[in-house]
């Protein structure tokens, strides 16, 4: 089952897409959607929605998951990713893709085995998982390859 991972932000979404292969993951491809900082908010949403509207034209996942926010002190960036996160789902929704939602600590507790763990640990196990020779780069990408990862181990447990 191919299945895309998305790490929400509005300066940077990341993007990841791993095929389940006989009980493991397999890297298909990752990377980011940027916008400028100087782009008007509606203008930078827009930018989202066209390129992961995009992304899911080529390669037609069957299933996606996207990280729930992240509790941060700053109110202002907690709306701004709040914004990009709900046009990540809308953008899924259209396209009639099954969507998971998880916090970071179940995507932690996935990828890691533990929900405590660091950003550093669960980018490690990502390059260990998918069997990479390095660390997925930026960590948007590597954070979203972890979600959709995520969402792989939880399909295996219900499909048990």
């Amino acid at each position: 089952m191919l299945i895309l991972g998305i790490d929400p932000g509005t300066a940077i979404t990341g993007y990841g897409l791993v095929d389940t292969r006989r009980g493991r993951e397999v890297l298909i491809t990752y990377g980011v959607i940027t916008t400028p900082a100087e782009m008007e908010m509606p203008l930078r949403l827009f930018k989202i929605q066209s390129e992961l509207s995009a992304i899911i034209n080529e390669f037609k996942p069957e299933a996606a998951a996207v990280e729930d926010i992240f509790y941060h002190r700053n109110a202002k960036t907690v709306i701004t990713v709040a914004q990009a996160r709900g046009v990540a789902l809308c953008t899924l929704a259209a396209s009639g893709i099954k969507t998971a939602e998880y916090t970071p600590l179940q995507v932690k507790q996935a990828v890691v085995g533990y929900g405590g763990a660091d950003k550093k640990q669960v980018q490690s196990m990502v390059k260990y998982i998918l069997k990479l020779d390095h660390i997925p780069r930026p960590d948007d990408a590597a954070d979203a390859l972890a979600v959709a990862i995520c969402h792989a181990h939880n399909l295996r447990h219900i499909n048990i």
